[in-house]
């Protein structure tokens, strides 16, 4: 069993509380010395209330899920002996009512652009099976309850010739 621990302070400053007018803006706190700006969204919580350059637990989550898939994926992928050079996704989630009516993030669609260098390139169905197999061993997929859609691009190959 694994333990994970998150710090999260919040300071009310000058701010009245019961005009529902304070800032949301706090700090995550982790254990090795990273600290996040966090706040609510803006799309939920308006400017000023909520700071638009912290982020939100909503694009945490969708930056949880991909980071996840991310990491399991370059592992398979040096696994089965492909080189990349790159990986970068621009993740989206989308928030909308689940099945009991409560707002929710229902869909993350991950899109996951990928280089490979080297000789050993995979085709588009060894690419698909990674991406299938990425999912399955990501933890955070496999604890979140919303559809996780993975529409990856076709990997761009660099020269054989680069090292691997």
């Amino acid at each position: 069993m694994h333990q994970y621990t998150a710090n999260i302070e919040w300071q009310r400053g000058r701010d009245v509380f019961t005009d529902n007018r304070y800032s949301r803006g706090h700090q995550w706190k982790f254990d090795g010395g990273a600290v996040v700006p966090g706040s609510s969204s803006p799309l939920s919580v308006p400017l000023p209330m909520s700071i638009e350059a912290n982020v939100d637990p909503e694009e945490a989550l969708v930056a949880a899920a991909s980071s996840c898939h991310m990491l399991v994926f370059l592992w398979l992928a040096c696994k089965q002996g492909y080189t990349v050079e790159s990986y970068s996704d621009q993740a989206i989630g989308i928030m909308d009512k689940n099945s009991k009516g409560k707002l929710a993030i229902t869909l993350i669609t991950l899109r996951p652009h990928i280089v490979f260098s080297g000789a050993q390139q995979p085709s588009p169905e060894q690419l698909d099976e990674l991406h299938h197999e990425a999912h399955d061993g990501c933890y955070i997929a496999n604890t979140l309850a919303c559809d996780i859609v993975v529409n990856a691009a076709l990997p761009a190959a660099l020269p054989a010739a680069l090292p691997t």
